[in-house]
């Protein structure tokens, strides 16, 4: 028997239709909805690596490449987590600039207003009052070796390839500098400018993470052969193995001071404690108080009793010693200086932030061994305790501000991100400090207000 044929009504039909187009909607919006989110997760997540170049001796720092504007135009900037504003030498004119007019910024009616939360939040001595809102917002910036940048903050394009694969063109403020001051022994130096990532508003790793684009994760691993890489955002930290320390909760200053730290050689203590240290990739060199300079300089001299290396003058460095025959080499000689170390925290649970003999140590083009340790008190650092470039070779060092924290782990700064490999041009430059002044009591960038006139771009 075959079976009776029914039809639909078209009214049912039509209701059908409509119950399991809205059931698909819904299921697109929640697929919509999770992607969005996994999107937005991703680029939250996403980090932005750079090739970096560099060395302590002679060039005295590391700097990386960079796009700013559209068409974008390639800028060589100093890695400074000892500063937040980052600046250029601005095509203004420029006054004490380095840089030809063809590789200066060229501002473009881009200024920010005087009244525009950026130029508020500078944490810097602003002493010119906002009289018209619409008024460009001028900087002065003085650092602690006494160079300074004068100029107006801008905004425009940076664009940057993420880890993910993305492309983005996040629109940033930094400095247009049109007056710079080198008073110091050392030529003033040949970059474009700075690259600020302190922990202020204005730090470009503050500003990509007030956009959504990547986490304020910092990360730079010096080579002790001229190269490294540098990132922002948490992609290259690794998942263990990292020895962590809290940043300072009460630092006056937007640094990235920890503390306080026990300072031990060859594994004991000298007797040095308590000491708050600020960790300055914008330093070539390390500074310890004068307590902490005395204690090592003196065990290193009693160590170096009866070692073929005798005490002599070199203008690269205040302490430095010589051999029977010129030397090419630290491994020459590495072998008669030990261990230094801070500890974090505790001496049974201590963070051990070790430095060996390579890393505190350079050659000079006359064949000397120099201590690369200053007397910080000498040169008007108080009491601070400054960790600079020469510390951080061959380790990688993150400054997490989303968990305010620093970290460091033993790596081959040689080997970069595969994707991100690349040779850089060197360029001579002098060596120096990248704090601003304002960490340390009684200065004032705002002294040095002669050094140039009030511009307008």
């Amino acid at each position: 028997m075959n079976p009776t044929k029914e039809t639909m009504n078209p009214l049912c039909f039509f209701f059908v239709f409509f119950f399991f187009a809205l059931l698909q909607l819904s299921e697109a919006a929640k697929d919509s909805s999770a992607q969005q989110v996994k999107l937005q997760n991703r680029r939250l997540g996403s980090s932005v690596v750079f090739p970096v170049s560099g060395n302590v001796y002679p060039l005295g720092y590391y700097y990386v490449l960079l796009n700013i504007g559209n068409p974008p135009k390639l800028f060589d900037l100093d890695i400074d987590t000892g500063s937040d504003l980052t600046w250029v030498q601005c095509d203004a004119p420029c006054n004490g600039c380095t840089k030809p007019r063809a590789k200066q910024y060229k501002p473009n009616h881009n200024t920010l207003p005087c009244s525009h939360l950026l130029c508020s939040g500078l944490d810097l001595p602003q002493n010119r009052p906002c009289a018209d809102p619409q008024d460009q917002c001028d900087y002065e910036i003085g650092y602690s070796d006494h160079a300074s940048s004068i100029g107006a903050l801008v905004t425009d394009e940076f664009p940057l390839r993420l880890a993910n694969g993305s492309a983005v063109n996040p629109h940033l403020t930094f400095g247009c500098g049109y007056d710079q001051q080198n008073p110091g022994p050392h030529p003033p130096p040949p970059t474009a400018g700075i690259l600020g990532l302190g922990r202020g508003k204005i730090s470009i790793s503050t500003q990509l993470k007030s956009l959504g684009t990547t986490k304020n994760v910092i990360v730079h691993c010096l080579s002790h052969n001229g190269k490294g890489f540098f990132s922002i955002g948490d992609e290259l930290v690794p998942s263990s193995g990292v020895r962590w320390t809290s940043l300072a909760t009460n630092s006056p200053s937007k640094n990235y001071m920890t503390g306080p730290a026990e300072l031990l050689f060859n594994a004991k203590t000298t007797g040095v404690k308590g000491i708050d240290v600020v960790f300055d990739s914008g330093s070539s060199y390390t500074y310890f108080n004068a307590e902490a300079y005395q204690a090592i300089l003196d065990l290193i001299r009693k160590d170096l009793n009866g070692k073929p290396l005798k005490d002599t003058e070199d203008k690269s460095l205040p302490v430095c010693w010589k051999g029977k025959k010129p030397m090419k080499s630290l491994d020459e000689v590495k072998k008669y200086f030990k261990t230094i170390t801070l500890r974090f925290g505790n001496q049974k649970n201590g963070q051990l932030f070790q430095v060996p003999s390579e890393s505190y140590l350079i050659i000079t083009e006359k064949g000397n061994v120099c201590l690369g340790i200053l007397n910080g008190t000498e040169v008007g650092l108080d009491s601070y305790n400054i960790i600079g470039d020469i510390f951080f070779q061959g380790i990688m060092v993150i400054y997490d501000n989303e968990q305010h924290r620093i970290g460091w782990i033993s790596t081959d700064c040689d080997k970069t991100p595969n994707e991100y490999g690349g040779e850089l041009s060197e360029e001579a430059y002098p060596t120096g400090f990248g704090l601003i002044t304002e960490l340390f009591s009684g200065s004032d960038s705002s002294k040095n207000k002669n050094l140039a006139s009030d511009g307008e771009l």
